[in-house]
This record gives structure tokens, C-alpha cells and sequence, in this order.
């Protein structure tokens, strides 16, 4: 018997590249390379790895499907190159699917398809996840759980990989749609794993859905790790369609159950601008992103335009005929019409619109929303007066609550959590024995080279003296090496305290001089004052004692300058020091933005500078001593203030407009930090030494030319570089990258 599936084995390879790019192939590239001439057992490669990537839940693709299933039999017929009974069973099956006459009959045709399939150790994760909607328009979602169930523990046995993600997605959809919650975010994570060896797209779908079922089940601190998985891998791998449809939705409503309206009005209308894009679903992907972003609009009390979007909805949720539940989600369209008609306190309207959800959501069996929509009946009814009715649908929600939170855990965390940490530490442990088995291996074979080696050492015996001999001439060698290299790094380090204390000396010597002059100073002047006596003029004596003030004030200031420059020296030393912490670096720099501006305008408070702060949202956590990092950030808002102020004073620039920019984004491996300011820039001589301690351009007193050389250590003590840019007459720019 000869089965094509032995013969795709290059396709269907091991190596995990050659599974990702089977599964992600082109739909539209293969039907084009039908097109070209080539073998017929190239031409029925082709067809069998187009009818893999089908998805046959499109009336389209299943039109498709037909040709496609009719010419690969007829090539088969004359090159007998595979067994073709799961083909034929797999065309009669599309074929009264698209009849829409006998749902029975055709999900009989798929079983045999998908048994011959396995029969044959063809994969079909594909297919398998096709058959759950035709479960659902047959309305027989017990058949579908049991049909599943059955289907896992037989790929289990046999190690189908593929086909084992395929069940755990369906039964995931399964688990959620009764309510169970724990059971259903396991499903999700279980195929999400698998998923990762052969399909990227699928794996986002999933991370998405487990991230929704999270926010569903009240944990979003789970449901935010999830979606944030789900884009990078979505933006790595340039994911569309569907699954990048469905991560919009989703985070538009995790964000408005957060209470950011904001964000999720955003990313509604990310959605809304993404399905415009889809030819294909253009009509269905605008329906539920109309739904969300009423959903949006009305808890930002907005509802002038909420009527219009839910009317548009209705019109193509009724054009096609649209279920209270699909493949983009839950589509709550009901449920927002009388969360609208309650607002606006058209009350039967809003009674009818939530009988309407409750009803659809019971048929589907959707248990998953079942408890909200009862909750917001009974309140309805009893906000109303209306205590029988109140009292009914009350009793069905604790019906429901009972049989629901018999199903699930106690904590929120799907039961999968754990048992991948176990799978973790399991993997670690069998690392661990593999390495200890290395290991004895290895001493073995030194063993045997050391019984070598000693034969060796006996059959030469006379060159081991000279190569004692030689052996203790290297010795003393090193040994006055290690010497010389111990004087030098001792010099080394003498050199730098005789450099660092000549800088302390220099800088602390001007304001030592200073104080010295004006205490020498006063000295003299109360000297003059005891020998003119009491008879002096009163005048020239209150002359005298202010300029005694005067004197004791200077010598105040220098004293603190010179206090300053030994606190920048021990911040020097403690740079790097602090407990890291992981922190939001935009939080940082908005912070001590508005302190270097508050302390700029206390200072100056007439002279004005524009803000300008682009703060990326995606901007994850960074491990930093927070104190190092805002007193970096600090020292370089405090020089781009100065810099701007000292521009605007020199009259430099016509209109000129001083400005502070500061912008934060993620690169590769990194997290830039740029802080720019439009003043007069700096000349080449000046950057080159820009970092040096003590090194300054601002007038005696008004800087010690440590903040820089400080902050050029805290970035180096955390990983990262510290540059300056800078154009004469134009601008300054600080960037700061920091390893993320």
C-alpha cells in the first residue's frame, strides 16, 4: 500500500523549522504554484500541503476546497501515488457541509477522514480544529466534548503532537463555554506549548484566549502576561488575520475592565481599522468591533454615539446572521443594546434586550456569560420593583454558581500553572543527571589518559628531571612575574589616588582660598574697628559690620561648594551600590522632569520652557537602583534647563523657543533614554571632556563638574552607555541606553 505521507516526510521533517514553515506556508503562494508546470507527484505534494492549511470554517475555502479535493484524486488515479480513501471521505463531507442539508451526515464523512488520517500518521490539526464549528451549527456540544476527549487520549498514546493541540484548543472553547475556567485556561496553555513546535500563529491565538479567559475569571494581572506574550510573538513573526483581530479585541476589553477607557476606546479603534483592512471578514470584524467600542463609548458616558455604531452592528449582524458567540469571541451585542436602553432609561427596550442575551447565551449552551447576564437581570428586576421576577432568575444564577464553582480551583490560577513548573523542574533535574552521566564519562576517560600518561612518565623517566628542572626555573619565573604584576597594579592604584586627590586638592582649594581671604579680611576690619575706639562715627561702624556679614556669607557659600564637591565624590564611590529594583523608567523620568522644572522656575520663575515628552507605552520593567537612575535623569534635565536659560539669555537665536525634550523607547536588548534641548550646543573640545570629574563650563560657584562624571558611572555601574551629541548653536542631546 503505498500512502503519500511516507513521501512527505521532507515536508513533514523533524527539525522544528521544517514543521514551522509546513504549517505557515502561503495559502496564496500554493495556489499559485499550482499554476506552474511541474511533475504530477510535485502537483499532488502541493495539494496535500494546500488541503493541510485549509480552514474549511469559510464558506469560501470550502468552495475551494472542492477542486482542490476533485483534482488531486483524478491526478492520484494515474500516478497511484497515495491511498486515497481519507480524501474521498474528506470531499463528501465539504461537499454536504456546503449543502447545508445534513449536518449529520456530514460530520460522519469527517470522522472517517480524520480516522483514515490517523490510521495513515497524517496530521490534520487543521481539519480537527474545523469540525468544532460544525459541531456547533449541528447544536451538539456534549458530542463535541466527547468526541475530543476521545481524540486526545489517542493522540497521547500514539504522540501526535500536532493533533494533540488541535483537541486541547477545541476542548479549551469547550471547558470556557461551560464556565469552568481553570480547566479552560489549562486547555489553552497545554496547546499553546505544543502549538509553539509547529504553528507561531496559533500559539498567539492561544496565549490571547487564555489571557481573555484570565480577565473573564478575574485575575488580570495573568491576563496582561498572556496578551503581552501574544504581540511579540504576533510582531516577530508578522502575524495577521484572525489571531491579530482577536489580541485587539482582547485587549480593548482587558483595558476597560481595568478602568482605562482610554486605552481600550484605542484599541477598538485599532480593530475597527484592522478589519476595514480584511477583505474576507471585513463585514464580521467590523460588527465586533462596533460591539466593543459601544461597549467603550457607554462606560465613558458618550451615548450620543453609541446609538449609530450598535444600529450599524445590528444591520450586519442580522445580514449574517451572526451567533452570540464565535471564532473572533464573544459577540455581546444584546447585552450592550440594554446596557444602552438602561442608560438611557428606555427600560422595556432594555428588559428585552437582556432576556434577548440571556436566551441566545442558554441555547449556545454559553455558560461563560450566562452569570453576568442573570446578575444584571436580577438587578434589573429588583431595581425595578419587580420581586417575583427577581427572586426567578436569582435562583437560576445560584443554580448555576453552584454547579460552576464545583468545576474550579480556589485561586485563580489554572491547575496547567502548576504543572508546568513541575515540567520546568523536571526538565532541569533530567538536565542535571545528563551532566553528572557527562561528567563520570569524562573522569573515565581522564582515568585512562592518566594510566597512559604514566606508562609514558616510566618509559621517560630520564626527561622528567630536566623537566622538574625546567618545571622549577617556569615556577620562579612566575613567581617574580606575579611580584611585578602586584607592584604595577599597586601603582595603578596609587597613581589613581595621587590623581582623584590632586582633583579634590584643585577644586577645594578655591573656596579654601576664598574663605582664607575674606576671614583675613574681617580680621582687619575688627582689628580698625578696636583701634578707632567708641568715639567713631556710628555710620562707619554699621558700615563696617555689614561688610563683616557680607564676608561670613561668602564664606558660608564656599564652604558649602566645598561641601558639594566631597558629596559628589562619595556619590561617586556609593554609584551602583543601592538593591535593584524593577522599575518603570517612564514613571522615573516624568518625575524628575517636573522636579528639575519646579526647581528651574523657583529659581527663575518668568523665564518659560516648552516640554516635550515622548514616553512609550510598551515600555517594559527595568531592573535599576531607582535613586541612582532619577539622580542621572536629574543631572540631565538640571543641564537642559540651564543650557536653554543660558541660550535664551545671550540673545543667540531670533525666536527662539527654549525647549526640553525627552523621549523613552524599547530597542533590541535595550531601553533608550534620549533628553534633548534646543540651547546653544556644545563645541567638539568641550564633549570630549564632558565626562571628566571636576571638568565644567559654568561660571566659579555655580557648579563642581560632578554631575555628569556621576552620572556617567551610575549608567556604566547598571550595564549600559552614556553619549552626548551635540551641534554647535543647536542642540545638546543625552542618550541613554540601559540593558532591558
Amino acid at each position: 500500500m503505498k500512502w503519500i505521507f511516507a513521501a512527505l516526510l521532507v515536508l513533514l521533517g523533524s527539525p522544528v523549522g521544517a514543521q514551522h514553515r509546513y504549517w505557515a506556508a502561503s495559502y496564496d503562494s500554493l495556489r499559485q504554484a499550482l499554476q506552474r508546470p511541474q511533475p504530477d507527484t510535485s502537483k499532488l505534494r502541493t495539494l496535500v500541503h494546500l488541503l493541510d492549511i485549509t480552514e474549511l470554517t469559510e464558506i469560501r475555502r470550502r468552495e475551494q476546497a472542492l477542486p482542490l479535493l476533485d483534482e488531486l484524486l483524478q491526478l492520484n488515479q494515474q500516478a497511484h501515488f497515495l491511498q486515497d480513501a481519507p480524501y474521498q471521505e474528506l470531499r463528501k463531507g465539504v461537499n454536504l457541509w456546503l449543502e447545508g442539508k445534513n449536518y449529520t451526515a456530514a460530520m460522519d464523512a469527517m470522522h472517517r477522514a480524520v480516522y483514515l488520517f490517523d490510521k495513515a500518521g497524517h496530521p490534520v490539526p487543521r481539519l480537527l480544529i474545523d469540525l468544532a464549528p460544525l459541531y456547533n451549527q449541528m447544536k451538539a456540544s456534549e458530542a463535541r466534548f466527547t468526541y475530543f476527549q476521545q481524540k486526545l487520549t489517542y493522540y497521547r498514546v500514539h504522540k501526535v503532537q500536532e493533533n494533540m493541540a488541535a483537541c486541547y484548543l477545541v476542548l479549551g472553547g469547550s471547558y470556557r463555554h461551560r464556565g469552568d475556567y481553570n480547566r479552560a485556561i489549562s486547555n489553552y496553555l497545554q496547546a499553546a506549548d505544543l502549538f509553539a513546535g509547529f504553528d507561531h500563529m496559533l500559539q498567539a491565538s492561544e496565549l490571547v484566549v487564555a489571557g481573555s479567559a484570565y480577565a473573564d475569571w478575574g485575575n488580570n494581572q495573568k491576563a496582561l502576561h498572556y496578551m503581552k506574550q501574544a504581540v511579540d510573538l504576533e510582531s516577530r513573526y508578522g502575524i495577521a488575520g484572525l489571531p491579530r483581530f482577536y489580541t485587539l479585541l482582547a485587549v480593548s476589553r482587558l483595558q476597560l475592565i481595568q478602568g482605562n477607557p482610554s486605552e481600550a476606546l484605542r484599541y477598538a479603534e485599532k480593530s475597527l481599522e484592522f478589519a476595514a483592512q480584511q477583505p474576507d471578514k471585513r463585514a464580521e470584524y467590523t460588527a465586533y468591533a462596533l460591539v466593543q467600542k459601544s461597549a467603550v463609548l457607554l462606560q465613558m458616558q458618550q451615548l450620543q454615539q453609541v446609538r449609530p455604531l450598535l444600529q450599524r452592528a445590528q444591520h450586519l449582524a442580522d445580514s449574517l446572521a451572526l451567533p452570540i458567540t464565535g471564532r473572533p469571541g464573544e459577540f455581546a451585542l444584546e447585552a450592550t443594546w440594554a446596557q444602552y436602553y438602561t442608560m438611557r432609561r428606555e427600560y422595556a427596550q432594555a428588559e428585552a434586550s437582556w432576556r434577548q442575551a440571556y436566551q441566545k447565551a442558554s441555547a449556545a449552551n454559553y455558560n461563560m456569560l450566562l452569570p453576568k447576564y442573570l446578575q444584571n437581570l436580577v438587578r434589573f428586576y429588583d431595581d425595578h420593583g419587580q420581586a417575583k421576577q427577581a427572586q426567578y432568575f436569582a435562583r437560576i444564577y445560584l443554580n448555576l454558581a453552584d454547579t460552576l464553582s464545583t468545576a474550579q480551583g480556589a485561586h485563580h490560577v489554572a491547575q496547567y500553572e502548576g504543572e508546568r513548573l513541575e515540567q520546568a523542574r523536571n526538565a532541569q533535574i533530567a538536565e542535571l543527571r545528563q551532566a553528572q552521566l557527562l561528567q563520570a564519562e569524562r573522569i573515565k576517560q581522564r582515568n585512562r589518559l592518566l594510566g597512559v600518561a604514566s606508562v609514558a612518565i616510566v618509559l621517560i623517566s630520564a626527561l622528567g628531571v630536566l623537566a622538574y628542572q625546567q618545571l622549577q626555573v617556569k615556577r620562579r619565573t612566575l613567581a617574580q612575574l606575579r611580584q611585578t604584576q602586584n607592584q604595577l597594579v599597586q601603582s595603578e592604584k596609587w597613581a589613581f589616588v595621587g590623581e582623584v586627590s590632586a582633583g579634590i586638592a584643585h577644586e577645594l582649594q578655591n573656596p579654601l582660598n576664598f574663605m582664607k581671604k575674606f576671614a583675613e579680611v574681617s580680621t582687619r576690619m575688627v582689628d580698625g574697628m578696636h583701634h578707632q575706639g567708641a568715639s567713631q562715627d556710628s555710620e562707619l561702624e554699621q558700615e563696617i559690620l555689614e561688610g563683616l556679614r557680607q564676608n561670613l556669607q561668602e564664606i558660608s557659600q564656599h564652604g558649602m561648594r566645598a561641601s558639594s564637591i566631597i558629596r559628589g565624590m562619595l556619590d561617586h564611590s556609593r554609584a551602583g551600590t543601592g538593591p535593584r529594583e524593577a522599575s518603570d523608567l517612564n514613571a522615573l523620568a516624568t518625575e524628575n522632569l517636573h522636579l528639575a522644572y519646579e526647581s528651574q522656575q523657583a529659581q527663575h520663575p518668568a523665564f518659560q520652557v516648552k516640554l516635550v515628552a515622548e514616553l512609550s507605552p510598551d515600555l517594559p520593567l527595568v531592573p535599576v537602583v531607582p535613586q541612582d537612575i532619577g539622580r542621572m535623569l536629574l543631572n540631565l534635565f538640571t543641564n537642559a534647563f540651564y543650557a536653554v536659560q543660558q541660550c535664551h539669555e545671550t540673545g543667540a537665536r531670533v525666536a527662539y523657543e527654549p525647549t526640553v525634550h525627552i523621549k523613552t523607547h524599547k530597542l533590541t536588548g535595550c531601553i533608550e533614554i534620549r533628553v534633548r534641548d534646543n540651547g546653544c550646543g556644545m563645541a567638539p573640545e568641550v564633549q570630549a571632556k564632558v565626562f571628566q570629574p571636576f571638568f565644567t563650563t559654568k561660571p566659579l560657584g555655580e557648579g563642581t563638574g560632578l554631575g555628569l562624571s556621576l552620572s556617567h558611572d551610575i549608567v556604566k555601574s547598571h550595564g549600559g552607555t552614556l553619549k552626548v551629541e551635540s551641534r554647535e548653536g543647536e542642540y545638546t542631546e543625552f542618550v541613554v541606553r540601559l540593558p532591558a
